[in-house]
């Protein structure tokens, strides 16, 4: 009994020290995960992360004895269940999560196992004996005979996402040497500050939040400008908006200002100002051949005598 506690106090003093050292935890589901996976995994977070394995019911009886003195621990309980481990870490969490992700295996359908994903036959030579015809038949896989072996005719989709695998298409499988799924770790949450959410999270982009944050500022400016009720994103445009319908009331009334003489002498002679458009347009090619010839008549003048005269 004696070692037992001795044991159990050691894990939690281990946990609460990774807790009090590092900032974000993640919770990952080690499913199918083979221990050459968990050692190799364990590898690629050296230096940047710790793996922590442990029994749920001892975890939670760890978790419950910190939330008297950390309080925010009480939100890693609920995801406390199933078969679980823990990645604490200081590190870049979106580097740290592809490290814990990339490390995945293939492996063979089993039945009874749950799909993580449609499983597909593709079309194709199997290399079988005709014999063997009455099995794809009863799996509704299209087969024809080409050259004493069975050909599968088109792909077919043969287990569903989410479906329980079946005993037919394991062995099926098997047979044209499928391994179908991978197995890895997942993710299911993130703590993080004393925060849970989704790993989905981390795939943000600082772009897709600055496109964010700008619609939201649009939409705050919209009803503001409509509500007639002033904000920060508005006041702007209500300056604008101001200073348009000053100028629209100076232009109909004899109150003036310096910077708005120009505008109602456009308004008052607008003949005066089409006129003098296209002539400034005219008068800008021309003065820049002029420019252009003046330099290339000066250089045939100056090679037409180099500095002498005829008989000198």
């Amino acid at each position: 009994m004696g070692g037992k506690s001795a044991t159990k106090a050691a894990y939690f003093d281990k946990l609460k020290a990774l807790l009090d050292e590092y900032r974000t935890v993640f919770i990952v589901g080690v499913d199918n995960v083979s221990s050459q996976q968990m050692h190799e995994i364990r590898i690629s977070l050296r230096g940047e992360g710790v793996v922590l394995m442990g029994k749920n019911t001892m975890v939670r009886r760890a978790l419950k004895g910190f939330i008297a003195e950390n309080p925010e621990y009480e939100r890693l309980m609920p995801h406390v269940r199933g078969n679980v481990g823990f990645i604490f870490t200081n590190a870049d969490l979106s580097a740290i999560k592809e490290k814990i992700l990339a490390n995945r295996v293939a492996a063979p359908a089993r039945a009874g196992a749950f799909a993580p994903g449609d499983v597909w036959v593709p079309a194709g030579n199997t290399g079988m004996e005709p014999g063997k015809t009455s099995f794809f038949q009863a799996l509704g896989v299209p087969t024809k005979i080409a050259r004493g072996t069975i050909e599968i005719v088109s792909d077919l989709k043969l287990i569903e996402a989410g479906s329980k695998v079946g005993a037919s298409e394991a062995s099926l499988l098997n047979l044209l040497n499928i391994s179908p799924f991978t197995y890895g770790m997942t993710i299911q949450q993130v703590y993080d500050a004393g925060q849970c959410f989704s790993a989905d999270v981390l795939d943000i982009t600082s772009e897709q939040l600055l496109n964010s944050f700008s619609s939201a500022i649009q939409t705050v400016t919209a009803i503001s400008l409509a509500a007639n009720y002033p904000t920060l994103p508005s006041v702007m445009h209500s300056l604008i908006n101001g200073y348009k319908k000053v100028l629209a009331v100076a232009v109909e009334t004899d109150y003036s200002w310096p910077e708005i003489e120009e505008l109602k002498d456009r308004i008052a002679n607008p003949d005066a100002y089409a006129a003098a458009a296209p002539a400034a347009a005219a008068a800008a090619p021309a003065a820049a051949e002029a420019a252009a010839a003046a330099p290339a008549e000066e250089a045939e003048e100056s090679d037409d005598d180099m500095g002498f005269g005829l008989f000198d």
